[in-house]
């Protein structure tokens, strides 16, 4: 029996009320997270859509300025602009703001903002500087540069590394621990262009900055130019075969007195070099000017150079500036062909044919092949100064080569080599590593031309993380010769000290990471003898690979990282006659 004033059907009532109402707010609230994800979603798509549409013409915007076509690249920036801001405003609403809120899934929507965010910021706030820089003005004219204009160019490229580098900074904040795998690749692909074009635009804001001292602004400087000669090669090119003094006053070059390295003759008295140059490398890059750039590290090569110079010409250089014969094919595009003295026509299909093959099995005699190869470099030096070279295509020469490490440059005075810091152009293998760097150096140990006929290859894998934040990667290095089995001269053959004179002999050196090791190395599948030391924080291993006509041999070395996150590295490597084959196959980052 019940109590009075109760009744057993009313609490069912009540619970079945509740379950109404608690399955109405359900619905109800699903309904709007639906709605909600699906109107975020539609924008996700328009965002991605507009993202994509603005990197494909950021590429294009890139390719119009280097070519200077100006017009072109106007309009483009203008789409590009169209398109950020476009994808700014589909991840700006108030159902994106409110979906960024919601745990997990609000990490992924907030990365999306950021990304589309840093685009239209560069399209805003960095891209139209560079389409207002005046290319014409860093080409030389008459024999000189405009200062005033070269220093307009530098006021807008301070602000366009300010943008970079300010994006940069923001993007490096966003924590990706969290991310989908989508959202993740995405800002890692655009963390990985910012850190590129960063990258070039500090350089290039530097280089702005000092270019008119450099080119005599403040009062005269004389520089030497050298040309790496690739036939024989060394760490950062080949030896210095030939030499011109290069003076610079008010912003006019001239070249002055030209010269072969081997001119200044073996040091009698060697010259100091650093500790870990000379463990690796002995006493040789301080007495002969065809040793001084065994080590990767070009300021220590120019240095000693330099001080070479002074001591057989008792004239001190304000620096050293380094080519090779390939930056000559680059710039020949621009110039077109250039006559040389003897009939001979440079052209940007024949030049590192004629300069690093033909001419030593044209020219027997050392003296008269210097004469030919100075002949050549003064020739292509007055067309460069006095003919009208297209500003993009004098442009492109140079930031080719200078990608590829083909131009060095070095300056005598302290603060002013401090500004270059560990840019491309500085040839600086750096102490720390951003992401894990693998330096492979070639060095002649044939006392010969044979560099010309060498092919390289240099495929690295990076590996797993392990549990202190180390990764182990595979660096595989395939060296070929192309040369015939006979019929070189003995300019090309030299003094053949692998013995057989078409056996090329070359000495590789890997430079392994900073702050990690080189574990072991393998030479067509089997140990091989290590020579070992330190260089700037890195293991080195050197390794004697000899290579016969038609043959290729293959070196295989597992190497160590320091702590990092990064699932990639880069590959720095000697520039040859003919550009390395390379392959990096990347992995996730250790945070992911």
């Amino acid at each position: 029996m019940t109590e009075r004033g109760t009744s057993p059907r009313r609490p069912r009532r009540r619970r079945r009320v509740r379950l109404r109402r608690a399955l109405l707010g359900s619905l109800v609230v699903g309904s709007l997270v639906l709605s909600l994800a699906g109107w975020v979603g539609f924008r996700g798509w328009q965002a991605r859509t507009h993202l994509v549409n603005a990197a494909g013409l950021a590429g294009a915007l890139s390719a119009h300025l280097v070519s200077g076509d100006a017009d072109r690249a106007q309009r483009v920036l203008a789409a590009l602009q169209e398109q950020s801001a476009a994808a700014r405003r589909a991840t700006g609403d108030p159902g994106w703001r409110l979906g960024r809120q919601v745990p997990y899934a609000g990490a992924n929507l907030a990365a999306v903002r950021q990304i589309a965010v840093a685009v239209d910021d560069l399209a805003r706030q960095a891209f139209p500087a560079l389409v207002r820089v005046d290319l014409g003005s860093l080409v030389p004219r008459d024999g000189r540069l405009d200062l005033a204009g070269v220093r307009a160019v530098s006021d807008e490229l301070v602000k366009v590394d300010a943008a970079v580098q300010r994006t940069r900074s923001e993007l490096a904040a966003v924590d990706a621990d969290r991310l989908l795998r989508q959202v993740r690749l995405a800002l890692g692909t655009l963390r990985g262009e910012l850190d590129r074009l960063a990258t070039m635009t500090s350089t290039a804001e530097r280089a702005g900055r000092l270019l008119p001292p450099l080119l005599g602004a403040d009062g005269p400087r004389r520089y030497l130019l050298v040309s790496q000669n690739s036939a024989e090669l060394r760490a950062t090119g080949g030896i210095f075969g030939a030499y011109a003094v290069i003076e610079a006053n008010k912003g006019r070059v001239r070249m002055g007195a030209q010269g072969s390295g081997a001119s200044l003759g073996m040091s009698t008295d060697p010259l100091a070099i650093p500790a870990e140059v000379r463990a690796l490398w002995g006493a040789l890059p301080g007495m002969y000017p065809a040793d001084v750039n065994l080590s990767p590290h070009f300021p220590t090569a120019a240095a000693l150079f330099g001080e070479m110079y002074r001591r057989h010409s008792g004239e001190t250089v304000d620096g050293v500036l380094a080519v090779d014969p390939v930056v000559l094919s680059h710039l020949l595009v621009a110039t077109g062909p250039v006559r040389v003295p003897g009939g001979v026509s440079l052209s940007a299909e024949n030049a590192v044919r004629t300069l690093l093959g033909d001419t030593y099995q044209r020219v027997t005699d050392p003296a008269e092949q210097d004469a030919f190869f100075a002949a050549a470099a003064a020739a292509v030096f007055d067309v460069l100064f006095t003919r009208k070279v297209p500003p993009g295509g004098f442009m492109t020469a140079l930031s080719r080569s200078i990608q590829d490490r083909r131009i060095l440059f070095w300056s005598a005075r302290p603060e002013e080599q401090r500004t270059f810091g560990d840019s491309r152009i500085a040839g600086t293998l750096p102490e720390q590593d951003t992401v894990p760097t693998v330096g492979v150096f070639l060095n002649d140990g044939s006392g010969a031309k044979l560099g010309y006929y060498l092919r390289q290859t240099a495929d690295l894998v990076i590996g797993d993380c392990q549990s202190d934040r180390r990764r182990e990667l595979r660096l595989r290095v395939t060296i070929r010769s192309t040369a015939p089995a006979s019929g070189l001269s003995r300019s090309v053959l030299g003094l053949a000290m692998a013995g057989d004179p078409y056996t090329i002999r070359t000495l590789v050196s890997v430079h392994g990471p900073a702050g990690g090791a080189v574990l072991d190395v393998h030479l067509d599948g089997a140990r091989t003898p290590v020579a070992t030391g330190t260089e700037r924080r890195r293991q080195v291993a050197t390794v004697n690979v000899e290579v016969g006509p038609g043959e290729s041999r293959t070196l295989e070395i597992p190497l160590l990282t320091g702590p990092t996150d990064s699932g990639t590295a880069e590959l720095w490597l000697t520039p040859t006659a003919t550009p390395w084959t390379t392959h990096v196959v990347t992995a996730p980052s250790c945070s992911q």
